[in-house]
């Protein structure tokens, strides 16, 4: 019996234990050795557990063997983003101001996830309240990108991209607010969606910017991409934002044909802002599908040099709103030694909130105060629907909108985190997706001369998921080379 199910799909994994060729523990056993031994590399993982993911698989087994269904995702290890509450473990958020919480419940997702039949190993590394583009702000530790140790993995959701790209799991969580499932997806080499705003309950995700943040998947390839959507998307009672909207069987989507579709190309992305090695790269993808039948057609987004403004304007002011609750009162870390509240309230957040949070908080207050809402926010408010309708007019001219994930491949550790604007400059193709409330998907192009990933990015309409996924899963069956086992994992 085969020792490495760590490196096999989640298709793979999922036929393999419900036909009996592997039990879902030896599945979760090969897991949880392979994150032994590499993570000590990688740190992707803050918490490993070994003896509750154990638990989960002899669960699937037993109902196996009692003749049970074990669900879609049987016996699947699927990591988990430290911002998703679960009752296994703690919820921090990679803050220390969360330090030691525990969640009384478990997140929609991992809620849906669990019923169908999936094991959890384990939390994963991100940057602090998923304020970061490198995972660099994570107040436990630096996860390491799998292809060269050196460089970042991307952020925020760095942990679960590394995790996913290291073997150390078939598929993991993120959450992506302005890019931080698609840009360490584009770093790491891996697939990750940030689904249409509404698809996917947030209940149990703790919020960082609400109107803009959405849960998806990191997986190996756009099938098990599908698989894990059919199972996470959906309507839920808990959360008043979700989209009552039917969840289609998505791998249906996955027939290569992508014949008389249009592939929207903008011109604003297409500057000297992207290097020459990315332009290459993207070029030959977009040539496969051409290829293949479908039409070029250049479209406009002219709002697009905005984005970047309008969303560090709407995602701190929200931000600001939102974390408001973490005052050392209840549950988190509270300052000792403080003589009355207003001391309590400032010692504690000034001493457990990291520097790229406290920023945030500052401008977030900021653009709300009195005699600048109206200036800043609600200014930013405008141009986020003169965006939206840039997209809405763009796909009048075609079905989707292809163009890379990040400017550069990914950046060593260290090079941006003196420079904040630099930083957020890693996120300006995918930000605009967040303000439009429309799906994005990033996938592994090939690699550059330096052996680092680079990521194709694919949006469409809202709620057209399955066009996304039938285009990448087209590219992705013509594009004539596999990813492979990470240069720096190798041996």
């Amino acid at each position: 019996m085969s020792n490495s199910w760590y490196e096999k799909t989640a298709l793979e994994i999922r036929d393999a234990v419900r036909a009996k060729k592997v039990s879902a523990l030896e599945v979760t056993d090969s897991c949880l050795k392979r994150i032994e031994e590499v993570d000590g590399k990688l740190l992707a993982f803050i918490d490993v557990w070994a003896d509750a993911a154990r638990k989960q698989a002899q669960a699937v087994d037993a109902k196996i063997a009692a003749g049970k269904d074990p669900g879609p995702l049987a016996g699947v290890p699927i990591g988990v983003k430290d911002v998703l509450c679960t009752k296994e473990g703690t919820t921090t958020c990679c803050s220390k101001i969360l330090k030691g919480y525990r969640s009384p419940f478990d997140a929609t997702v991992i809620e849906r996830l669990a019923e169908a039949g999936a094991v959890f190993p384990g939390k994963l590394n991100m940057d602090e309240f998923a304020m970061g583009s490198s995972t660099e702000n994570s107040s436990i530790q630096r996860t390491r990108n799998p292809w060269n140790l050196d460089c970042v993995p991307g952020g925020s959701s760095g942990g679960s991209a590394a995790a996913v790209a290291g073997h150390e799991c078939a598929v993991a969580l993120g959450s992506d607010t302005g890019g931080s499932i698609r840009q360490p997806a584009a770093c790491c080499g891996c697939v990750g969606i940030k689904p249409t705003y509404g698809r996917v309950s947030r209940y149990g995700l703790v919020a960082f910017a609400s109107s803009l943040d959405q849960i998806g998947p990191f997986t190996k390839d756009v099938t098990d991409c599908a698989l894990v959507m059919n199972t996470i998307f959906g309507r839920d009672p808990k959360d008043s934002t979700s989209a009552d909207i039917p969840v289609p069987d998505f791998t249906k989507a996955l027939t290569p044909a992508v014949k008389g579709l249009r592939l929207g190309l903008p011109k604003e992305y297409y500057t000297d802002a992207l290097g020459a090695e990315m332009r290459d790269k993207i070029q030959a993808a977009i040539k496969v599908l051409e290829s293949l039948g479908a039409e070029i057609v250049e479209v406009s987004l002219p709002h697009t040099d905005y984005a970047i403004a309008t969303y560090y304007i709407i995602c701190t002011a929200e931000a600001s709103a939102n974390l408001a609750r973490f005052d050392g009162v209840r549950y988190g870390y509270r300052a000792p030694g403080v003589a009355n509240v207003d001391e309590m309230y400032r010692k504690t957040k000034s001493e457990a909130y990291g520097h790229e949070v406290r920023r945030r908080i500052m401008l977030g207050t900021y653009v709300l105060s009195s005699g600048y809402y109206d200036a800043y926010y609600l200014k930013a408010q405008k141009v986020r629907s003169l965006i939206r309708r840039d997209f809405m007019d763009a796909f009048k001219q075609c079905d989707v909108i292809v163009t890379p994930t990040s400017p550069t491949p990914a950046f060593k550790i260290g090079e941006k985190t003196a420079d904040p604007l630099e930083m957020y400059l890693s996120d300006i193709y995918t930000i605009s997706v967040n303000l439009a409330g429309i799906p994005g998907l990033s996938m592994p192009c090939g690699l550059t001369a330096s052996g680092l990933p680079a990521g194709l990015q694919i949006m469409a309409k809202p709620f057209d998921e399955e066009t996304l996924l039938r285009v990448a899963y087209t590219y992705e069956q013509k594009r004539g080379f596999e990813m492979g086992m990470p240069a720096a994992l190798r041996g």
